[in-house]
């Protein structure tokens, strides 16, 4: 027999739901109406789209200031704005993918979009990053006169700008693709102060090494944020349980939910960022009582963890009684 419950619009899961066992797929709520793919993205997307106009302006005028000037920090922090430009680009291109409804061919719809485009902003900055380490190399060995004045002058609109498209953007949707622009918005910004103080020291001092010096301490900021941000990527790409959930408190709190004996074969993960899946088998003493069951089951995953993907297969509990100790008959081994 099998029964099946949908809220919102249904998903394909990898089991197969012909071998005579009750399934119910519980979703918490409409996906095309609280925007999984839907206005939320669509903000996100808007804010890229405004913070990319006011980046790639900005990052021609200091490209040709850092020439004038001479100065590696401030070409360096044009080259911050013009992959900035670049990353907001991708964003919004992924923003904008992430808004396909679910298919045949996704039956999530695309919203892992929004991951990719996070994955190809780290790995670009990591680039960015590799580039100017090399050039501030070169020039501490061979020091260059630097346009103190002009690097102060532009770098402070630099970072007036950098903290404009920064509160555009946290205006907007927290998700890892607008986190990955966030990333260079905030290598921008670290860029004009690293910038400006360099121009003080050089119209003060003449002290020359002071501008690729900073530019290193920048780029190693830089590579922090970007490889905090890389692994939260790898986390949702690996499907690994989302960061900051432990899949022993949610076994812990579906045992204790009235009704359910065991929980087998629990298995979360992210979707996205913000969008996350579970699917377990939970015993029960009579397939009868699982339309009292299912609803309780849903409403603490939803309100205690924010699952809202849920497929649920209800088992008799003498059935797996014999289940023994795999890891597949509850919470996987803690190295696993």
């Amino acid at each position: 027999m099998s029964d099946h419950h949908h809220d919102g619009h249904s998903h394909s899961h990898g089991h197969d739901h012909s071998h005579g066992h009750d399934h119910s797929h519980g979703h918490g709520h409409d996906h095309h109406a609280h925007g999984l793919g839907g206005h939320h993205h669509h903000g996100s997307g808007k804010v890229l789209v405004i913070s990319l106009v006011f980046t790639l302006a900005f990052a021609v005028v200091e490209a040709i200031g850092g020439v004038l000037a001479d100065s590696l920090a401030l070409l360096s922090d044009a080259g911050h704005m013009v992959t900035d430009s670049l990353s907001l680009g991708v964003g919004a291109i992924a923003s904008w993918i992430a808004q396909r409804p679910a298919s045949r061919k996704h039956s999530y719809g695309l919203q892992r979009a929004e991951i990719i485009g996070a994955l190809f902003n780290v790995v670009f900055m990591y680039v960015v990053v590799l580039a100017i380490v090399i050039s501030a190399i070169e020039r501490l060995f061979s020091p260059r006169d630097v346009g103190g004045l002009t690097v102060m002058g532009i770098a402070f609109i630099g970072l007036l700008i950098n903290l404009a498209v920064g509160a555009i953007l946290l205006r907007g949707e927290q998700n890892m693709n607008v986190r990955g622009a966030l990333l260079h918005v905030l290598g921008d910004l670290l860029g004009s102060v690293a910038a400006i103080a360099a121009g003080v020291v050089i119209w003060l001092t003449g002290w020359m090494p002071i501008d690729p010096i900073l530019s290193l301490l920048v780029s190693g900021l830089i590579a922090v944020s970007a490889t905090r941000l890389f692994r939260d990527v790898l986390r949702v790409l690996m499907e690994g349980v989302p960061r900051g959930m432990d899949t022993q408190d949610v076994h812990t709190a579906l045992v204790e939910v009235e009704g359910v004996h065991g929980v087998h074969d629990l298995h979360i993960w992210s979707i996205s960022s913000s969008d996350i899946a579970l699917s377990a088998h939970l015993a029960v003493e009579r397939l009868e009582h699982w339309p009292t069951v299912l609803p309780a089951v849903r409403q603490v995953l939803s309100t205690r963890f924010g699952i809202d993907h849920i497929t649920l297969q209800p088992e008799i509990a003498s059935a797996n009684d014999g289940c023994g100790q795999t890891d597949h008959c509850g919470v996987p081994a803690p190295n696993g």
